[in-house]
């Protein structure tokens, strides 16, 4: 039995963009529950303060994860192909 040329190959079709959304969709995840869990755990903060306190730890998660661990610690991209 011999191949036949027109085999489909899902890692040649397959978007490259498309790990990227799905990195940052987990990274968003990740941070939006944790955020929640430690807001949540502060005692006596108004609505509005809750906002900020969520938001900037949101922000904290996503500049660590994307400043310095994927770009210092990892030291590449994740999920680059190597040819």
């Amino acid at each position: 039995m011999g191949a036949h040329p027109n085999v489909h190959v899902p890692k040649e079709s397959w978007p490259n963009w498309t790990w990227y959304a799905i990195e940052f969709g987990i990274v968003l995840a990740v941070s939006m529950l944790v955020s929640r869990e430690i807001t949540n755990s502060i005692q006596g903060l108004t609505p509005v303060d809750q906002n900020w306190v969520f938001m900037g730890i949101v922000g904290g998660i996503f500049l660590i994860w994307y400043a310095i661990i994927r770009t210092v610690v990892l030291k590449r991209k994740i999920l680059e192909t190597r040819y």
